[in-house]
């Protein structure tokens, strides 16, 4: 199982942050796709391709919103060039990166849609005109000019030259609800679930995806599965929890962003996130001394992320990798939990965590 970690996308940053985690032994990074919150991820993703040979790269996760399907085949593919085949491009309905254009995540026509048009472009095929969601009151349709000639559909040569000697970027789908978790199983190369750590939950998700691949005349087994995660390691469970309160919200928020929670979920766990819900405040969107932090009872921590000592963070990793799941993407401290704790546990987890799971 492939041990990513996550950041944020920063132009200034980014090349030191990649060689520290390729130092540390880890498989991948990814960094987030939100305009408002951080710098561009495709620049940060560049960057560190030019001072890395190892990791994988990757955004985590970006959106079916805020750029046109071509412009996000184009960006990863070139990120994937520069790296010689280490890029893959992570996709979600949105959040923070929506919830600051005053949007809610993507209707799921139009990111099933988007996901489509997505992978024509990464297979170097051509999307339809017609299928392209431009309103016409900012570009009028081409055909208005009375071109002599023109191209009569939209495709990107260079990425499809480009596949004759090298290879796809894969895409893999950020789920949590069931129809989500359905339609990348058919749309995607691997399936990141974002419903915790707790075993069942991803079982349930693992055979869901199946499921619908299986119905719908496809290999059930031709698909991988990952999953977001948040962990903290520590030797005082308390400032391990405290590392991961912020960032588990975000996650947590998205099996009942729209008032249901999805997949298997215990009364009480229920009622926990129900209560998250109700109190989240994107304006403090993954800070571990927020509002909606403070609504995760200990148990729930437990169960949904990865804390603890070293020991025990290696063995809720192999219960994962025991299901599996062929990827994590770890997401430690936050902004407003302890840097000393948080320096803690990248510590304890380049030393121990990431070297005991090689064993």
């Amino acid at each position: 199982m492939e041990l990513w970690t996550t950041t944020v996308a920063s132009a200034r940053g980014a090349q030191r942050a990649a060689q520290e985690i390729e130092a540390a032994g880890w498989d991948g990074m990814l960094v987030v796709d939100s305009q408002n919150l951080s710098g561009d991820p495709y620049v940060s993703l560049a960057l560190a391709a030019t001072v890395t040979t190892r990791i994988g790269l990757g955004t985590g996760v970006t959106n079916s919103v805020t750029r046109q399907a071509a412009a996000t085949a184009t960006s990863i593919a070139s990120v994937d060039r520069i790296s010689n085949g280490r890029a893959v491009l992570g996709i979600g309905r949105g959040d923070s990166a929506l919830a600051h254009l005053g949007r809610a995540p993507a209707r799921l026509a139009q990111f099933e849609l988007y996901l489509r048009q997505l992978q024509n472009y990464l297979s170097g095929e051509a999307v339809s005109f017609d299928d392209i969601d431009i309103p016409t009151e900012a570009a009028p349709p081409l055909s208005g000019l009375h071109l002599h000639d023109a191209p009569p559909s939209s495709r990107i040569g260079w990425i499809a030259d480009g596949l004759k000697g090298g290879r796809k970027v894969p895409v893999e789908v950020a789920a949590s609800g069931p129809k989500v978790i359905a339609l990348s199983a058919l749309h995607a190369e691997r399936v990141m679930f974002t419903l915790g750590a707790d075993t069942e939950r991803l079982a349930w998700g693992i055979a869901l995806a199946k499921k619908t691949r299986r119905d719908a005349g496809l290999d059930p087994n031709a698909i991988a599965f990952g999953a977001y995660v948040n962990l903290g390691c520590h030797g005082d469970m308390d400032a391990a929890r405290g590392l991961v309160r912020g960032g588990l919200t975000t996650f947590a928020r998205f099996s009942v962003m729209h008032g249901k929670a999805s997949g298997p979920v215990s009364s009480g766990d229920r009622d926990v996130l129900e209560k998250l819900r109700s109190n989240y405040d994107m304006k403090a969107h993954t800070r571990g001394d927020s509002r909606q932090a403070g609504t995760l009872t200990d148990d729930f921590v437990d169960r949904f992320a990865i804390v603890g000592t070293p020991d025990r963070c290696i063995e809720r990793l192999r219960s994962l990798a025991a299901l599996g799941l062929d990827k994590v993407a770890i997401s430690g401290g936050t902004r407003g939990a302890s840097a000393e704790d948080a320096a803690v546990s990248k510590q304890l987890v380049a030393e121990q965590v990431l070297s005991g799971m090689r064993r």
